[in-house]
């Protein structure tokens, strides 16, 4: 007879065949946290699917080479300034992870460290659109790149082999700046470090913390107060690529929230609807 259990472990089987070999060795060696990831199937969606998103994040690299041509004509007669340099994040900046956020949501599997560790030591990210053409034509016209990135040690020459083999330029140990062992997750002390050797032209990020510390910490107001407090600098000296897919916006959402259900309803308590009046 075709019991119930025989239909779970046919069920189970046959899901296993389509892992891939490096997901089947963690599966054997640690449980997987199962958890609701329904409520990203649109924002990852949108990342993949729409025209709309690839639009902003072409124009947003438009605008940062605009902002590059009027910089070095600016400074094309200063033979003492430093060399000018870029500063840019990693992660939905210039690679492209929704593959890995997709199959969070396929498999409703939650995020862990080792999961996103496999994933980036196979380099197999792509590139947000028009990143690749915006950097090339920057280091081109003499302009350095820095990738600074809160990936790991671990992690490193992953990232490293999957910049080099989308044909980003100016990648090497120097140039990618991933986050030490022991420190914060501020990149503060990187930007710093960048500075005190070149002149920033411009700083590109899908977070507010690729930019400054200045947003760090704050609720969902202070953060938007934040925004306009700065936001001569964004178009400017800041370029914002989006990402609706995860960001330091959803800690402001969560606050201390750590079990899923807490989550839940963090979200659904930040939602603004429309107060419907009773009848008469």
């Amino acid at each position: 007879m075709f019991t119930y259990a025989k239909f779970v472990r046919v069920s189970v089987l046959t899901s296993l065949l389509f892992l891939p070999a490096n997901l089947l060795a963690q599966t054997s060696t640690r449980p997987q946290t199962v958890i609701d990831n329904d409520y990203q199937t649109y924002a990852v969606l949108w990342t993949q699917s729409s025209a709309e998103y690839r639009a902003l994040a072409l124009q947003a690299f438009n605008l940062a080479r605009l902002r590059v041509d009027q910089d070095l004509a600016r400074h094309r007669s200063r033979r003492r300034m430093k060399p000018p340099a870029i500063i840019v994040d990693a992660d939905e900046t210039v690679l492209d992870n929704s593959r890995f956020q997709a199959e969070l949501v396929l498999r409703n599997v939650a995020f862990t460290s080792q999961a996103w560790q496999d994933w980036i030591n196979r380099a197999e990210a792509g590139a947000v659109p028009g990143a690749l053409e915006f950097l090339n034509y920057s280091f081109r016209h003499g302009v350095r790149v820095f990738y600074i990135t809160n990936r790991r040690q671990t992690e490193k020459a992953g990232t490293v082999a999957n910049l080099k083999k989308l044909g980003f330029p100016n990648v090497s140990e120097e140039t990618v700046m991933i986050r030490e062992q022991g420190t914060t997750a501020s990149k503060e002390s990187r930007r710093q470090s960048v500075r005190s050797r070149y002149r920033v032209v411009l700083l590109v990020g899908d977070n507010l913390n690729d930019f400054n510390d200045d947003f760090t910490g704050k609720s969902i107001a202070d953060r938007k107060a934040q925004v306009d407090r700065e936001r001569a600098e964004f178009g400017t000296q800041f370029i914002v690529v989006p990402n609706p897919m995860y960001g330091d916006w959803e800690s402001a959402i969560y606050g201390n929230a750590s079990s899923e259900a807490e989550k839940r309803e963090r979200r659904r308590a930040a939602l603004q609807g429309i107060t419907v009046q009773p009848g008469p």
